[in-house]
């Protein structure tokens, strides 16, 4: 009886063996994951219809959010484009890498032609992203990925370009910070991008996703990341005259208010979500988001490729073109509350089956280069990314460990915001001005709006948190702004007052005139409309 069992054994062993052998090669040849990360310029919290919106929007990024995972308290790294920018490439703070505020805006005495009349005088900054940090795109490329940087890039001049950095190929990407050079119509006179005759009367967003579907058709055999910056929604904001007239019969319909404007704590501030020109450069940006995602699926690549969608800061509420309302959030780019901080963060992993699912645990933009890495099956670098977690565990059903979340902008916004420090802990909030050292805490759980400042009522939260704060920057070589011996209070007065009158007056009746049934910025509708000459 012994051999009648022997030799089966004997013969079924080796078979699995060998079974465990192929199932090891199967996983060891699964293709690496390709990469679509997609970052919209300016974009608030609330500008997405799958965000709250019930006045813009946007079907294809929806899609996104529908079948991946939507964290809802997801954060810029700055309330500014530059800083927010070089913290997704390196994975480390502003306050670590040192591009605090956009690259080219005043620092020291130089902040004075603004006329602000402030009592602070702005820090130096680096004025380009350093070349001695390996940034997200130079690991993915050393472990055999394809790199591609479409759109605007804002991290240096020449000599610091997307190709100096770890991308492959650039598409449109230099030291502007928007569409200056052409605007949002074809041509768009970029130095990094070739216009052709074909193109007329394309918007920007579109050329973008063209550009980026090229990439995807020469390089579908092999992993990839492809970057898709786009300059929308960053001032001036343009659009075609159907899509305008769209959201200007769609906020008449809904109704418009009488008055559109209110002063925040320094400049008017944006009330309502009604802008039509705003709503159709939205759209326009989605319409290329769902010509990319139409493209992965042509070429049967959007199984297998991790879809990110986030902005560089928060919605312009106020300065620029004042476009856009982030209700129940306060304030907007370039603020320290949530509107200037909380962005979009939707991840689409195709294998895990998220369905829309919301997470509430506070991410950041530096999580992203670890979260990509780990994603990919390639080993984390924390002397890299020294200031993102990996958020794997959070899609795969578990959690991260808690931790405390900072911010570092020693400058004044152009639309209306303060030099400060912030840190946000479960559910608390502290927020310290830097022109004069006093703090506010805010409950975000109670108070998203930040309404009450409960700083008298809590003074143990807010006395950790400020230690906290002090800590985290102590080992960091963080600038702050110095007091300008110049500061007159009368000029700043002045310069209040002259916001909230003749600015406001201004504001409101260019928001009324974008009503008008006959209005028109100009004869081609910023070279939308193609004309036969």
């Amino acid at each position: 009886m012994k051999n009648i069992f022997y030799y089966p054994l004997v013969l079924i062993i080796p078979c699995l063996l060998g079974c465990n052998t192929v199932k090891k090669q199967a996983e060891t040849s699964k293709p690496k994951p390709n990469i679509l990360f997609i970052l919209a310029d300016d974009l608030g919290y609330t500008d997405l219809s799958c965000m709250g919106s019930t006045f813009y929007e946007t079907p294809n990024i929806d899609k996104i959010a529908q079948k991946g995972m939507i964290f809802t308290n997801g954060y810029a790294a700055c309330q500014v484009c530059s800083p927010s920018r070089a913290s997704l490439m390196t994975g480390k703070s502003p306050a670590r890498h040192g591009i605090t505020d956009y690259i080219g805006a005043p620092i020291g005495e130089d902040w004075r032609r603004w006329k602000r009349f402030t009592k602070a005088l702005p820090p130096k900054y680096k004025d380009h992203l350093p070349h001695e940090y390996t940034t997200m795109p130079e690991v993915l490329k050393n472990n055999g990925y394809s790199t591609f940087f479409a759109g605007k890039w804002h991290l240096g001049n020449e000599g610091s370009h997307p190709t100096d950095h770890g991308f492959d190929e650039n598409q449109g990407g230099y030291h502007q910070g928007g569409p200056y050079s052409g605007g949002f119509f074809s041509p768009f006179n970029n130095p990094q991008m070739e216009d052709y005759p074909e193109e007329k009367g394309m918007s920007l967003s579109m050329k973008l996703a063209k550009e980026t579907n090229a990439f995807l058709e020469e390089n579908s055999a092999k992993p990839f990341l492809a970057y898709l910056s786009f300059y929308a929604v960053h001032a001036p904001i343009q659009t075609s005259e159907d899509k305008w007239n769209k959201y200007r019969t769609k906020a008449e319909q809904q109704g418009i208010a009488t008055n559109g404007f209110e002063m925040e704590r320094r400049m008017p501030i944006r009330k309502h979500q009604d802008n039509p020109v705003y709503a159709g450069l939205i759209e326009q940006m989605d319409d290329a988001v769902g010509q990319v995602l139409m493209t992965l699926e042509r070429l049967g690549l959007a199984e297998n490729t991790i879809v990110i969608f986030t902005s560089d800061n928060g919605g312009v509420t106020s300065g620029d073109n004042f476009s856009t309302n982030l209700a129940p959030l306060r304030g907007g780019k370039g603020y320290q509350w949530e509107g200037g901080l909380r962005v979009p963060y939707l991840m689409y992993v195709p294998w895990m089956a998220h369905n829309g699912k919301k997470d509430d645990t506070p991410v950041i933009g530096m999580d992203f280069f670890p979260t990509i890495l780990d994603l990919a099956e390639i080993p984390l670098r924390p002397d890299l990314h020294n200031d993102g977690f990996s958020l794997k565990p959070i899609l795969e059903g578990g959690e991260i460990a808690n931790r405390e979340l900072t911010w570092h902008y020693p400058h004044y916004g152009n639309q209306g915001g303060d030099p400060s420090a912030v840190i946000r802990k479960g559910a608390y909030k502290l927020i310290r001005y830097y022109e004069d050292g006093q703090e506010e805490l805010y409950n975000l759980t109670n108070d998203i709006g930040e309404q009450e400042n409960i700083i008298e009522k809590y003074p143990m939260v807010a006395t950790a948190l400020s230690k906290t704060l002090t800590k985290e920057f102590s080992d960091l070589p963080v600038l702050y702004p110095s007091l300008d011996p110049q500061f007159d209070a009368d000029s700043f007065q002045l310069k209040y007052r002259y916001f909230e009158t003749t600015l406001m007056e201004r504001l409101e009746k260019q928001r009324k005139d974008f009503f008008r049934k006959d209005w028109q910025p100009n004869k081609d509708w910023w070279g939308s409309k193609i004309t036969i000459d």
